[in-house]
């Protein structure tokens, strides 16, 4: 299974950059509703454990904010893998964006 890891460095702290990814996860869960289904949202701590199923394949990770970067791991299924590195892009961008 590919997997994609991506660590994105910030100036905010945890409790903000939590603050902001939070805000951010709520205008994405109602602008892609219709393209999203079977969303888990697990947070302990500053960890947000998630899975959801889009265009009927299934994603499942993990993202960890800490003082100063948010790493992000993402498993992504084998349809997806001539996607990868467009799909990695894209994330990153919008991290940083978000927490930019």
């Amino acid at each position: 299974m590919p997997s994609i890891k991506i660590v994105v460095p910030h100036a905010h702290g945890q409790q903000q950059a939590s603050d902001r990814l939070l805000g951010f996860m709520t205008q994405m869960k109602q602008q892609y509703k219709d393209q999203v289904s079977d969303l888990q949202e697990t947070w302990q701590e500053n960890r947000l454990d998630y899975s959801f199923r889009t265009f009927g394949l299934k994603v499942r990770g993990a993202v960890e904010v800490q003082e100063q970067q948010v790493s992000l791991h993402a498993d992504l299924p084998l349809a997806a893998i001539m996607f990868k590195g467009k799909i990695e892009q894209e994330i990153r961008s919008t991290l940083e964006r978000v927490l930019g």
